[in-house]
């Protein structure tokens, strides 16, 4: 769980001569000569051509390296991309950041990013401050996979010194972009739940978060329910990562939060975006779920209208509001009623590889999460191989596979589509019969 998290937990290739190997290499790729858009030449895009197709990481994942090459190959294209963030062109350093972003969330790379962690942090910084809306936003997810893959210690805590003045000024810049302003909010929590060690930067980094999504909350002089504004989507993130750094704070400090937004929360289940009344309902499910083991016998005294709430938005049936956004919004207020009621959570399964792990507490499932958005499809190559995430998640030590074993778990592309296609005919099927079964009913009324 992620209070147990340990935060010295020692890397390898750790000491004095990584980091001189990362300190050369840093100075190295500071020296690269950026190309320009103006004498663009047929080499200098054939060059960009090969290093930056993002898509070529997210699709294939590891599979890349035994399917279409090496290590060396994909160290290679990585170097390139490295060099490309200092590119001149906003759009090549853009997709450079999110080729680097899709290798690192497919593949663990922790030695090969050891050594350039130093050029790394520059690059992101760099595109932090001069880059517009898309730029920073790319920078700011690879700024949380770097911390990912480089787990608690000095390294990741360097990442974070460097950073996290910058993530900060745009988060609190009301004139930045508002998906800009959400992904740095995010980055800056994350990398915080991972690499602080310092208690005070942990409650400043709250703070900060805090000062953002508190916006949202309904105001007493208001009546009516409450109106998202496009500052609704920064809120939401705010909230969500100030929730998985609550899960990581000492016990005093819980019971101090929680009696200070326990009471005003449910204000937020009556604005009219469906997310950010869903990601109220998870915080208060989470709340109690932190209060209820300091304090067995805590209840809240408002307890009657909140649970009132709660069951009007898992069987909200209005008319006005889209089918998608009504499905997914009872499936989750049933269970954060579920929680808040009866202490109760319904167990999920994660399978990954030849082994499972059970979501069985919020806590658990928050944390899953965040990082399941950052990672995307990489989540579950990240549960068997990143020992920060193992560790987080109690999931021990890596399990060593043998070549037999990963040959008999791998699956090839033909048989995947053919796999997909099987199931979509019998989906198909089971609709058409479905279909039928109404129209035999109806004629016979």
């Amino acid at each position: 769980m992620p209070k147990n998290k340990k935060r010295n937990t020692p890397h390898r290739g750790g000491g004095a001569g990584a980091a001189a190997t990362a300190a050369a290499a840093g100075g190295q790729h500071r020296n690269v000569q950026p190309f320009s858009d103006e004498d663009a030449s047929i080499e200098t895009m054939s060059h960009c051509s090969g290093f930056s197709d993002p898509a070529s990481f997210a699709e294939d994942g590891p599979e890349v390296l035994d399917e279409e090459g090496t290590q060396e190959d994909l160290e290679y294209k990585l170097k390139g991309l490295i060099d490309l963030t200092f590119d001149k062109s906003a759009k090549t350093r853009q997709a450079a950041l999110e080729g680097i972003k899709n290798a690192m969330a497919s593949k663990i790379l922790y030695e090969f990013i050891l050594e350039r962690r130093i050029t790394l942090t520059d690059s992101i910084e760099r595109c932090l401050k001069k880059g517009k809306s898309d730029e920073q936003r790319a920078a700011a997810g690879l700024a949380c996979i770097l911390c990912v893959q480089l787990g608690p210690g000095i390294e990741s805590e360097e990442v974070l010194k460097t950073l996290g003045p910058v993530l900060k000024k745009i988060i609190c810049d009301g004139t930045a972009s508002i998906q800009a302003r959400q992904a740095c909010a995010t980055c800056f929590g994350v990398c915080c739940f991972i690499a602080t060690d310092d208690i005070t930067e942990l409650y400043s980094t709250m703070e900060c978060l805090e000062n953002i999504f508190t916006k949202s909350y309904h105001k007493e002089k208001d009546t009516n329910g409450i109106c998202s504004t496009p500052n609704t989507v920064l809120h939401i993130s705010s909230l969500l990562v100030w929730t998985l750094l609550l899960t990581i704070c000492p016990i005093n400090e819980v019971k101090k939060k929680i009696e200070m937004h326990l009471h005003k929360l449910p204000s937020l289940l009556s604005c009219d975006d469906v997310n950010m009344r869903i990601a109220a309902g998870e915080t208060l499910a989470l709340l109690f779920e932190l209060a209820r083991e300091t304090d067995n016998d805590f209840y809240l005294e408002d307890m009657e209208s909140l649970t009132q709430k709660l069951r009007a938005l898992a069987t909200d049936g209005n008319k006005h509001r889209a089918k998608v956004d009504k499905r997914k919004q009872r499936s989750v207020f049933r269970d954060v009623l579920r929680a808040v009621e009866e202490r109760d959570f319904p167990t999920e399964t994660v399978k990954f590889g030849p082994e499972r792990m059970y979501i069985d507490c919020w806590v658990k499932k928050q944390t899953y999460d965040t990082f399941k958005e950052i990672l995307g499809t990489g989540m579950q190559y990240h549960l068997q191989s990143n020992e920060f995430l193992r560790n987080v998640f109690e999931l021990g030590p890596p399990v060593m596979l043998d070549a037999a074993t990963l040959k008999t778990m791998k699956i090839s592309r033909f048989e995947r589509h053919l796999y997909n296609s099987a199931a979509f005919k019998a989906r198909t099927k089971a609709r058409s019969k479905c279909r039928d079964k109404r129209a035999d009913v109806g004629e016979f009324f």
